[in-house]
């Protein structure tokens, strides 16, 4: 038994228990991580690139494509670096900033997510009035909120976690640090702090969701009224792959943390992680781009060279 004073260091879930399989994890994990810097770099560069993309869509696309970056670089290098050198420490400040960071990048795609959601509203829902709603201004305002909003709630998550006195050992059943994992080696009443916090969030998500939801229902009965087959096609071409982003982020997310206790197992839960964690980072640049025939086209031009004539 030891307190969290005490504790130097946690011990993470190794990826395999063979150094063949965690050498091959470790080129996955390599192989991954550059198609998803390769894909989110690719987006960032076109859209700052191409001044006919300053738009809010993709301004707040770029935005995601940067959450996606930071959520990637927070767990993705580590687990790397455990399986090539087969360890599974992680340091004591190093895994209070593994779940700062993470907790700070996850609550600010699914904040990004929602205002993506809001503009396609505003788009198809209420066009005269979009240069009104959605101004730069007003563009920069929402960003700054949702990374200020995802800044205090990965922060208080982070603060509160480790107040508190950590007695069940170090070993952490996930393969990089998060809030649930932490809980579980407290041995004080007083978690029950953080899940009157994970609860709040959880509430803020829901309604998240709520509104998700409710302004999709609208965006399709408008869409189902335009008259001209090319129009509904250019509202479906803008709307579905940010509806498809939202759901793998949200289903993956969902199932993990939600899923009944019978459904656990080491193996499950750890490909779950991977999916919710690691997967979206990779698919959401790819899913803009299949969709997206500007995304595409300013890609493309970057690619050979052409982003001087934007």
């Amino acid at each position: 038994m030891s307190n969290s004073s005490s504790i130097s260091h946690f011990l993470l879930l190794a990826l395999a228990d063979t150094w063949q399989l965690q050498l091959l994890h470790f080129c996955l994990l390599l192989g991954i991580s550059l198609a998803a810097l390769l894909g989110n770099g690719l987006i960032i560069s076109a859209v700052a690139c191409g001044h006919h993309l300053h738009t809010p869509m993709f301004f707040f696309l770029l935005n995601l494509a940067l959450s996606d970056l930071g959520s990637i670089c927070t767990t993705v290098p580590k687990a790397m670096h455990n399986s090539l050198w087969d360890t599974t420490t992680i340091s004591y400040t190093g895994c209070a900033a593994q779940l700062f960071f993470f907790g700070y990048f996850t609550s600010a795609e699914f904040y990004l997510l929602t205002i993506m959601c809001y503009d396609r509203y505003v788009s198809i829902c209420k066009p005269l009035h979009y240069g009104t709603l959605l101004g730069s201004r007003a563009c920069a305002h929402m960003a700054a909120a949702a990374w200020a909003s995802a800044f205090l709630n990965a922060l208080m998550h982070t603060a509160n976690t480790f107040s508190l006195p950590l007695c069940h050992g170090n070993a952490l059943g996930q393969f990089f640090c998060e809030v649930p994992q932490i809980l579980k080696l407290s041995c004080s009443k007083s978690y029950l702090r953080e899940l009157a916090l994970l609860v709040f969030s959880i509430c803020l998500g829901f309604g998240g969701f709520v509104f998700i939801v409710f302004s999709y229902v609208q965006i399709f009965r408008a869409v189902l009224r335009i008259p001209s087959e090319q129009g509904r096609h250019k509202a479906f071409s803008t709307c579905l792959p940010h509806l498809a982003v939202i759901t793998l982020f949200m289903t993956t997310l969902m199932f993990a943390h939600l899923k009944p206790p019978s459904m656990s197992s080491p193996s499950r839960d750890l490909a779950l992680s991977v999916l919710y964690s690691v997967v979206p980072p990779v698919l959401n640049p790819l899913i803009y781009s299949l969709r997206n025939q500007e995304i595409k086209a300013a890609v493309w031009r970057l690619m050979t060279g052409g982003f001087k004539e934007y």
